[in-house]
């Protein structure tokens, strides 16, 4: 599933496309792409129709298209403002959903559900999702914080990308959590955007156990481990992300490359790029983890 610098790549292509235009239609192609909006796909696509995205803006795994018909299209930012509230298209990508901008006439993808065409003839943003675990739906927005969030994905935390991320108080709440240091990194309650992949890389760098139990984490652990929670998010995005097969692209269709650089995620059998040893896979929450077992010691009251 695509995490954080993955769906950050989309929403930077996304803004450049199609911030200040205006939708003209909507065309439905598969009614379970738009299932989390209850009033069906006909309301889904007449409610867009005469639609300006005002901006393309997320919040760790989601991303929303801003939509006001009035107001003039605003900074596209990573995350909301809390000074326009408006609409929002909300998109999650699942485990196989892409944002693509095609010319009009390009052929159809062989998973394309749903079409948004421009008032100004131009590009069209297609949503294709071979598995439809993703969707789209509309949301009314709400501020949390200072900031502008769509509603469904209100309780979800700032990722360590935001300025709104507090590293202090993460550092405390995880510190008060009972379980493994990595199954409290995927609490997307805690820390938003991170996933099994860049769990597992942070993990290594910070030289920690996934089961290590968040009580037992000093401070100091703590913050170096955010700490390497952004740097590696930071270096992924600057490559594209990480794409392991055609299902993650970018709008242009291009595939990320940081699967190149990855240390312990997949790596199994293969040595760790510090230490030499022999990369290791657990079973984990009906995932894997990968870690290096001289670099990361699994420890004696792990939490698994």
């Amino acid at each position: 599933m695509p995490e954080l610098p993955e769906v950050e790549v989309v929403r930077r292509g996304v803004a450049e496309h199609v911030t200040g235009r205006t939708v003209s239609a909507v065309d439905v192609l598969h009614p379970r792409a738009v299932r989390r909006h209850v009033p069906g796909p006909e309301d889904f696509a007449a409610r867009l129709a005469g639609r300006t995205v005002n901006g393309v803006r997320r919040r760790g795994k989601y991303l929303w298209l801003v939509l006001d018909e009035d107001a003039a299209p605003q900074a596209t930012e990573f995350v909301g403002t809390a000074d326009a509230p408006g609409e929002a298209l909300l998109t999650h990508l699942g485990m196989s959903g892409q944002l693509l901008v095609q010319p009009v006439g390009t052929a159809d993808e062989k998973h394309l559900r749903v079409r948004f065409a421009f008032a100004d003839g131009g590009p069209e943003l297609r949503f294709v999702d071979q598995r439809t675990f993703g969707g789209l739906a509309l949301a009314d927005q709400v501020e949390v914080g200072g900031v502008l969030l769509p509603t469904p994905v209100a309780h979800i935390a700032p990722d360590p990308l935001e300025e709104a991320f507090d590293v202090d108080a993460v550092v405390a709440k995880l510190r008060s959590r009972r379980t493994g240091v990595k199954r409290a990194l995927l609490d997307q309650s805690l820390v938003s955007g991170v996933g099994n992949i860049y769990a597992d890389e942070a993990l290594w760098r910070a030289k920690l156990h996934w089961a290590r139990p968040t009580a037992t984490l000093t401070r100091p652990e703590v913050r170096a481990l955010l700490a390497a929670v952004t740097e590696v998010i930071g270096e992924a995005l600057q490559v594209g992300g990480t794409s392991f097969d055609a299902l993650y692209v970018n709008v242009n269709g291009e595939s990320g490359y940081f699967d190149r650089s990855l240390a312990v995620y997949g790596q199994a059998d293969r040595p760790c790029p510090r230490c030499g040893a022999v990369v290791r896979r657990d079973a984990f929450m009906n995932r894997s983890s990968y870690t290096c077992p001289v670099c990361q010691p699994e420890p004696r009251n792990a939490h698994r």
